[in-house]
């Protein structure tokens, strides 16, 4: 079924002050920069696919995310994981 407003998570507690747009807004925002994260390190990552190790192994790849940090918006304090990435490029 359709619906004009998303359901929010269970564990989302917003505060009881803030309206239903706030929250769909907030939300937004935080998948926006999730996403923009996201491609951000997919570029990084295609940009160095070629290189390899003396065993064939890339030198850089996806590991995992960093700790939850929250970023200040306009909208309120919202809660991102980045992506990280591990480099094993040695520079001469």
């Amino acid at each position: 079924m359709l619906t004009v407003v998303p359901e929010l998570p269970a564990d989302d507690n917003p505060p009881a002050s803030s309206s239903l747009i706030d929250q769909i807004v907030r939300e937004g925002a935080r998948k926006m920069l999730a996403a923009a994260l996201q491609a951000e390190v997919d570029a990084y990552i295609a940009a160095f696919v070629d290189e390899r190790d003396e065993n064939g192994r890339r030198l850089v790849v996806r590991n995992g995310y960093h700790q939850p940090r929250d970023l200040l918006t306009g909208v309120g304090a919202i809660e991102v994981k980045a992506p990280r990435v591990n480099d094993k490029r040695i520079e001469e």
